[in-house]
């Protein structure tokens, strides 16, 4: 991660150009170990510290999650497409793919919005949009209202905790590890829930 911090801030306006590709290939599930939370808080950080314009760089991070939710979306109905061809011939069978459409018609709103700031389901939300047939419609409006909130909400967070707190930087590791934590809270929350419900996790315990 410091390495490429030092990558971003050494090339000037190319490095908005990186930003946008980072985030725009996180929306996809073959990339999700690239960060994204922790990405958006530093270099609101390097922002407040004069490294980058604000305003343009919320802007390439807004635009670049954006344009990967769309292009993962895509990738979905491909994916749907060859689903539906090939008869169960691989792991990925109808059956499944019933079954996450079930999901998505419950709870596809918090999915596609909520799951933006939890890693992982970030990558792998729209793609499934996309494979389940969601309206795009309404795949588009919730794209936009996610990735405004994430992209503005955790940037202007690293931008005016840097401008807050002395000697910031000093602090930046730990407070990184700590946006990481707090993402991954509800994906482990709703695990535990899962094997409560399920009868393998005893509550009374």
């Amino acid at each position: 991660m410091d390495y490429l911090i030092n990558s971003i801030t050494i090339l000037g306006y190319f490095g908005y150009g990186l930003l946008f590709i980072i985030i725009f290939f996180e929306s996809f599930p073959l990339t999700f170990f690239l960060p994204g939370d922790s990405l958006l808080f530093t270099s609101g950080f390097l922002a407040s510290q004069g490294h980058f314009n604000l305003a343009l760089l919320i802007a390439t991070l807004f635009l670049a999650s954006i344009a990967g939710y769309l292009f993962s979306y895509a990738m979905g109905e491909k994916l749907r497409q060859i689903i539906l061809k090939s008869n169960d011939k691989y792991w990925f069978k109808k059956k499944h793919l019933d079954y996450t459409e079930k999901f998505y018609a419950k709870y596809g709103t918090k999915t596609v919005i909520i799951g933006r700031f939890v890693p992982i389901v970030r990558s792998f939300s729209p793609t499934l949009a996309g494979a389940v047939d969601m309206n795009f419609k309404k795949f588009l409006k919730l794209t936009m209202l996610g990735g405004f909130l994430w992209t503005v909400g955790i940037t202007s967070a690293g931008f005016y905790l840097g401008k807050a707190i002395p000697s910031a930087h000093l602090y930046l590791t730990p407070i990184i590890l700590g946006i990481i934590f707090v993402s991954l809270l509800p994906a482990i929350i709703e695990y535990i829930r899962d094997q409560v419900a399920k009868g393998k996790i005893n509550p009374k315990v």
